[in-house]
């Protein structure tokens, strides 16, 4: 059998990535691949035997300081065999001395400790069906409408780096609708809904406290009506926990956020949906 040959998914090639996490059950959005592209166009590889993909990771490099690792599968029937350790190490070679943040499935802790990386938190997935509200909010505006300057620095005190481009696209996708609450001038409360293999996902979802986060809830619920809904919450944000089983939204599996270096200073307890498990 040829040897495992590591290249760089083009961002047109992205999707392949994408549709082998839609088959392990990750339930990824279809226009997903495009945005993913933006923060770092060499940060996705692919390993190929004799030209046929076998095994994906991504490492997006977003500043010069902080890099997110995610899409690490390789396909059944190639496993055990080592392909995963060999684009792995491809993937945090690309990082260099960045720190890197990984949301990993739980029982794999012990082997992304020899890697280096340190437990942080877990994130917990919630799923449910929810219906949409009677009345959305009066007092929520389309996110749009907010100056992208005024979204990229709150979005600085949740998230390690900058991801102006890639938030930009993240808001701007034909499909997904964000919405956004402001208080006395100051952005309370702001967050995205977009939809997945199967139903919605919420996220990034970013508010001062739980009434607000709900209030954006609601009004992004109303766009695609009643619908199975995921919401991806830190476990130390014990009101985003609250929040979702307020909904009726029920915890489906969790994460392992681990960091190879210090773990950022981000206000979690502000953050009430992360983005993307694959992208942070």
């Amino acid at each position: 059998m040829s040897e495992l040959q590591i290249r760089n998914l083009r961002p047109e090639e992205i999707s392949i990535a994408i549709d082998w996490a839609a088959m392990e059950g990750w339930n990824p959005g279809p226009r997903d691949a495009a945005c993913f592209a933006i923060p770092d166009a060499q940060g996705f590889f692919v390993g190929e035997i004799g030209g046929e993909p076998v095994a994906t990771v991504s490492c997006v490099n977003y500043d010069d300081r902080f890099a997110f690792l995610g899409f690490h599968i390789v396909r059944r029937g190639f496993r055990g065999r080592g392909h995963g350790l060999r684009i792995w190490n491809a993937a945090i070679a690309h990082a260099g001395s960045r720190v890197i943040g990984l949301d990993g499935v739980v029982a794999q802790q012990d082997n992304y400790r020899t890697s280096g990386f340190r437990f942080a938190y877990a994130n917990i997935r919630y799923g449910g069906s929810v219906a949409a509200p009677a009345r959305p909010p009066a007092e929520i505006v389309a996110l749009d409408k907010i100056p992208f300057a005024m979204v990229e620095a709150d979005d600085a005190t949740i998230f390690p780096a900058r991801r102006a481009a890639f938030l930009r696209a993240w808001i701007d996708t034909p499909g997904h609708v964000g919405r956004a609450l402001v208080h006395d001038g100051k952005l309370a409360a702001w967050g995205v809904i977009r939809p997945c293999r199967t139903g919605h996902k919420i996220g990034p979802l970013v508010a001062d406290d739980r009434a607000a986060a709900d209030a954006v809830v609601q009004a992004l619920l109303a766009n695609p009506g009643s619908s199975e809904m995921v919401l991806d919450i830190p476990a130390v944000n014990r009101d985003g926990l609250a929040l979702a089983e307020s909904l009726g939204l029920k915890p489906a599996f969790e994460t392992a956020r681990m960091y190879t270096g210090p773990v950022p200073t981000g206000q979690l307890d502000r953050v009430f949906g992360v983005t993307s498990f694959e992208l942070g």
